[in-house]
């Protein structure tokens, strides 16, 4: 037979240790906490202007769980599409490092967001990425959850159990004509400057009346700031995206633009603006608002426009073709590209006839997931109004090319022998931007 536990009796020489252990931990803790802060403004002091960072930036454990804590915990992330949960009960989950998310459409018609913990015991709610469902319901104990997050059963509890205070815990959500962010901080930066500055222009591409025609998920070996670097310039691009090149402008910069290159410019600007297709045009660098984007002082993490296409193109495919049916409120297929950019883990080409999203996530000091996602008019079917054939190679093949340029910059960032390296001020200032924008997200709380 089991015996009643009785109290240890703590001598006066116990307690002191106890309380000399609890003080050691404390001043070890505390020495840590000194070294890793230490260790950070050190790091930070050797950050040059205009440079590319140090190399425990691209690589080290300690600057990846900065980097978690201070950006992707504070701001705002792209979750996914409003047309992927349209009906009450679907559902996608987030996850970003030990978080887990649920984002789910509720009974009420409103896009929420739940931690993927149960308030039991802290299971995962949902295992599965995606779904349908009519409750939420914990697989461990079934504790049972409405999609709105509250608790509603939770079986062979005791009575008197209080449900309201066992909802699921809540994260930020907010959708902006139909893109979905979230985020994992309790007073996460404001959202309705973004909302502000991308709706105008999301508005005619009908996101929201879309649907998704592919995805393909990528683990690219190399870390996130990386790709957003390499994303953020053309200088690249003549040599390794041969198929960009022959429909896009941004290649060009006031130092090697031709004159016969402006002439073309001049001409596809004056006709977008006769088609009234021209809100927000920004051929230049400058009328884009990249001169302002990104600013982690004033909160200019967004950014949207339209640019146009090289005379005789209509959509960012192979030939230039329009390759699905006219999206949203669009009559006309010539009306340029819409490029949207929401850091630090989003940006999306769109054409008259579909949309590419691309989203990042850090799994890793050198890896990232990314999804790239293709979407549609919600009424096309394939087979008869696209074909993924011709639908997904632009894209898939400037992704794919991209994640092999980071895969082998990341090798050589790891090499004893890098050392930071000067941007061009003709054509990687966008890269400089971001790479400003991050130091200031990173050393606001340091």
């Amino acid at each position: 037979m089991l015996q009643a536990l009785t109290p240890l009796k703590t001598s006066t020489k116990n307690r002191a240790d106890s309380a000399s252990g609890r003080k050691t931990r404390h001043s070890a803790a505390s020495a840590a906490s000194k070294r890793s802060r230490g260790l950070e403004t050190a790091l930070l002091a050797e950050c040059r202007s205009g440079w590319t960072l140090p190399r425990p930036f691209y690589r080290d454990e300690s600057v990846y769980r900065l980097d978690l804590d201070r950006v992707w915990r504070t701001g705002w992330l792209f979750a996914g599409h409003s047309c992927e949960i349209s009906e009450p009960g679907s559902y996608f989950t987030l996850e970003l490092d030990t978080d887990s998310l649920i984002v789910i459409r509720g009974d009420d018609g409103a896009i929420h967001a739940h931690h993927n913990v149960c308030r039991h015991r802290g299971s995962l709610v949902c295992a599965a990425p995606t779904g349908q469902v009519s409750r939420l319901i914990c697989p461990y104990h079934q504790w049972t959850y409405s999609l709105e997050g509250k608790l509603i059963a939770c079986r062979g509890m005791h009575a008197g159990l209080d449900k309201s205070q066992f909802s699921l815990r809540p994260a930020r959500v907010e959708e902006v004509e139909g893109l979905v962010f979230v985020s994992l901080a309790d007073k996460p930066l404001p959202f309705a400057p973004a909302r502000d500055a991308l709706a105008p222009l999301l508005k005619p591409q009908g996101l929201r009346r879309a649907k998704v025609a592919k995805v393909l998920d990528y683990l690219v070996p190399a870390n996130w700031k990386l790709l957003w670097e390499n994303n953020r310039e053309c200088y690249h691009c003549n040599l390794n995206h041969p198929q960009y090149i022959k429909a896009n402008f941004d290649h060009y910069n006031a130092d090697d633009t031709t004159p016969r290159v402006r002439e073309a410019l001049n001409r596809v600007v004056a006709r977008s603006e006769q088609k009234r297709a021209s809100d927000r045009l920004a051929p230049t660098h400058r009328q884009s608002g990249m001169a302002v984007f990104p600013d982690a002082d004033k909160n200019i993490w967004f950014s949207a426009n339209r640019t146009p296409l090289v005379d005789g193109w209509v959509s960012e495919s192979m030939d230039g073709k329009q390759v699905a049916r006219l999206m949203g409120d669009y009559t006309d297929a010539d009306i340029g590209t819409l490029r949207v950019r929401a850091l630090p883990n989003f940006w999306n080409h769109s054409s008259c006839d579909h949309g590419v999203s691309t989203r990042l996530l850090p799994v890793g000091p050198q890896q990232t997931a990314v999804r790239v996602c293709w979407l549609v008019d919600e009424k096309s079917i394939e087979g008869r109004d696209y074909d993924l054939s011709r639908l997904l190679p632009f894209w898939q093949l400037t992704s794919e090319q991209d994640w092999l340029i980071c895969e082998r910059q990341q090798k050589g960032v790891n090499s004893s022998a890098y050392r930071p390296g000067p941007y061009s001020t003709f054509k990687e200032y966008n890269v400089a931007s971001f790479v400003k924008w991050y130091l200031g997200c990173v050393e606001r709380e340091a």
